[in-house]
């Protein structure tokens, strides 16, 4: 097993449960954020779910962090319900549990990326 790989499972491991695109968009009408930290070209090939905030990886903490100064105006507190999406649930995986670390303890991530709620005919944007 590469070294990535290993990091990976160790993440989904400390992350528990993820959710599948149908409780991620529970989560979302409850109130929770989804967050898409797909880069551009993905976006703009493929749509956006609707009322998902878009942070580009590398932004990820700077803008989830309730107590930064450069945090978006939805990242409200630690509590917050924090659902992260990337294509195919790999990257996301380790963004959420950066988020954990962060002291955003309910973040996890889309099982399966947004191909996963695209392919759950969950609703997507252009």
């Amino acid at each position: 097993m590469s070294a990535v790989d290993e990091l990976l499972a160790r993440a989904r491991r400390e992350l528990g449960h993820r959710v599948g695109p149908r409780e991620a968009a529970a989560v979302q009408e409850a109130g929770g954020l989804l967050v898409d930290i797909r880069y551009a070209e993905l976006r703009e090939r493929d749509g956006t779910i609707p009322g998902a905030l878009i942070v580009e990886r590398n932004e990820l903490e700077w803008r989830l962090d309730p107590t930064g100064d450069h945090r978006a105006p939805e990242a409200t507190h630690h509590a917050l319900p924090v659902v992260v999406i990337c294509n195919e649930g790999y990257a996301s995986s380790l963004a959420a549990l950066s988020l954990r670390h962060l002291g955003l303890h309910r973040a996890t991530d889309l099982a399966g990326g947004f191909q996963a709620w695209r392919g759950a005919g969950l609703g997507v944007g252009g």
